[in-house]
């Protein structure tokens, strides 16, 4: 799992966004910032309260030019249903992919090949299609979307302020750190 600093592999794919099908692909987030948000599956568990979560930022997440593309093995179909089924999922206004072949869930190495289903993983992609954050969970431990966003903060920071990083807890205004010979065994 060497994906941090590669990049994202063409792909083209049906989704469900705003009561449309829609055909996405790799080129449609080419210049901007993406988030990959891969999942076991529709009308499961843990799944809805990730979705609905980071459904529940999307505003904000748009205001910074960062774009949201769920993703399961599922159809673009099974997520037009669970939109239509289910209150959490409604709230969603950003792309939900299917990907039935796989194909998109192995181009980020994050398949469960026994069961032909997606790990529990998010991925930051930056304009250039770079992946600069990745966190994957085990199937009972869901994710947090206030989480998600500071670390788009601050790989958008360290993206435009070159010499700098952001330390452990780093939220947007607080100071970063410039790497130097200074700096060694004094943090």
């Amino acid at each position: 799992m060497a994906l941090i600093n590669t990049a994202i592999k063409p792909f083209k794919a049906q989704a469900f966004k705003d009561g449309e099908f829609i055909e996405v692909s790799s080129e449609d987030i080419s210049g901007k910032w993406a988030v990959f948000v891969f999942y076991p599956a529709d009308f499961t568990f843990v799944c809805p309260t990730e979705l609905g979560d980071i459904a529940d930022k999307y505003e904000e997440l748009q205001s910074r030019g960062v774009e949201v593309f769920s993703v399961s093995t599922d159809t673009h179909f099974t997520h037009k249903a669970w939109h239509d089924s289910s209150d959490t999922i409604n709230k969603i206004k950003f792309a939900m992919i299917g990907d039935p072949t796989g194909e998109i869930t192995r181009n980020f190495d994050c398949m469960r090949e026994t069961m032909g289903l997606a790990d529990r993983a998010t991925f930051v992609v930056d304009p250039e299609g770079i992946v600069q954050a990745m966190e994957i969970t085990s199937e009972g431990i869901g994710r947090d979307a206030d989480d998600l966003v500071r670390k788009i903060k601050a790989a958008q920071y360290v993206a435009s302020h070159p010499g700098e990083v952001c330390p452990a807890k780093w939220k947007e205004g607080e100071a970063t750190l410039a790497p130097s010979l200074d700096l060694v065994g004094k943090i």
